[in-house]
């Protein structure tokens, strides 16, 4: 099932607080981007972040699931509604997050 264009503009908004939050579409979901840095996505209508040290501190009971089949565990943001919580965990994890690849 693919992402809803609705539930990417709740998403947007809740964190509309941060600078430089950006957003690729890709084979019906989204790719979430924080300063140039990929920290998660929109899968199937759930918000999921990459799996760093921030993140589990901060979630530390979230489900960890899969975005789609052959990918790696994400964790389950479940508190999209919380805009305070959601910047500060997407700002937290930032330092952690890999630098963007160099295509050849």
């Amino acid at each position: 099932m693919a992402s809803t264009k609705g539930y990417l503009e709740f998403v947007l908004g809740q964190l509309s607080a941060l600078d430089e939050i950006s957003c690729r579409a890709m084979m019906g979901e989204y790719i979430l981007y924080y300063r140039g840095k990929v920290f998660g996505g929109i899968y199937d209508d759930r918000l999921l972040v990459k799996l760093v040290p921030a993140a589990i501190e901060l979630l530390p009971d979230a489900p960890r699931e899969l975005p789609y089949e052959g990918a790696k565990e994400m964790l389950l943001v479940e508190e999209v509604d919380d805009r305070d919580f959601l910047c500060k965990l997407v700002e937290s994890m930032w330092e952690e997050l890999p630098e963007k690849k160099k295509r050849k």
